[in-house]
């Protein structure tokens, strides 16, 4: 039995995770944190008597094997920090880490000998456009990737397509695409630039999570795309995720390092 922490447990994704979680036969929820947490939460959210819910970060008092983190990008650092102090191994699923971050959770987890997953997508679809967009790129280093989600999302680029980017990064030589003496009359209208990777983001009422990596080479062009139309479809990733980390000993980023 792999007893799981929730933090964001009342959140779009802590929903679907409650109920993947509850489901599976191996895992037991054994603890949340919401900022509005309070016991009224049990019956809203069909959670059993004797799961401990926390609304803030120091209060939390629990024993738990894996820390599953849906929260904001302005949390998400010092949960999983507080969560590898205590011994629990994230498993998280919100963006907004530096990379300077990331190093140094990483570094937390190997001298704590816990195993950790930082995955910038958990669908199934995400993780595999990815590694397409990588080996295309190879053959194609122009590319330019358009990423869509809905309006409430808090950051931007999303995690996945600034994941995207450095994966294609790896493989293909730095340089910016289109004319050497382009202008912009309208600021910021070619997108950020990451190694000369331009990333767009789109953000409007409707989309749930979409990518698409645009690559385009001479008289002919190749558009990798990847859809998820519900929350619901993360939740496999996840569940592999919290099985997985059971067995390593150091904190990856990308679900993909773990499949």
């Amino acid at each position: 039995m792999i007893k799981v922490f929730l933090a964001g447990y009342n959140g779009s994704m802590g929903q679907k995770a409650i109920k993947m979680i509850q489901a599976n036969d191996d895992f037991k929820l054994v603890g949340g944190l919401a900022p509005s947490a309070n016991d009224s939460d049990k019956n809203k959210y069909q959670l059993s008597n004797d799961m401990k819910l926390f609304n803030n970060l120091s209060d939390v008092n629990v024993s738990a094997d894996v820390w599953v983190d849906f929260t904001v990008p302005s949390s998400v650092y010092e949960n999983v920090k507080f969560a590898i102090e205590h011994g629990m191994r994230p498993v998280v699923g919100t963006t907004g880490l530096s990379d300077s971050q990331l190093d140094e959770l990483k570094s937390m987890a190997k001298s704590h000998n816990l195993g950790g997953l930082i995955a910038p997508n958990f669908g199934l679809s995400a993780v595999l456009l990815m590694k397409f967009a990588q080996e295309a790129a190879q053959y194609f280093p122009d590319v330019e990737i358009i990423e869509m989600h809905h309006d409430d999302k808090k950051d931007a680029p999303s995690g996945t397509a600034l994941n995207t980017a450095k994966l294609i990064d790896k493989v293909r030589p730095a340089h910016e695409q289109g004319a050497d003496d382009n202008v912009e009359t309208l600021d910021h209208v070619r997108g950020g630039d990451y190694n000369g990777i331009r990333i767009h983001a789109v953000r409007l009422p409707g989309y749930v999570a979409h990518e698409q990596v645009l690559f385009g080479g001479t008289g002919e062009a190749l558009t990798i795309r990847q859809d998820s139309f519900d929350r619901g479809s993360f939740m496999n990733g996840v569940k592999i995720g919290i099985e997985k980390v059971m067995n390593i000993s150091e904190l990856v980023v990308g679900l993909e390092n773990i499949m």
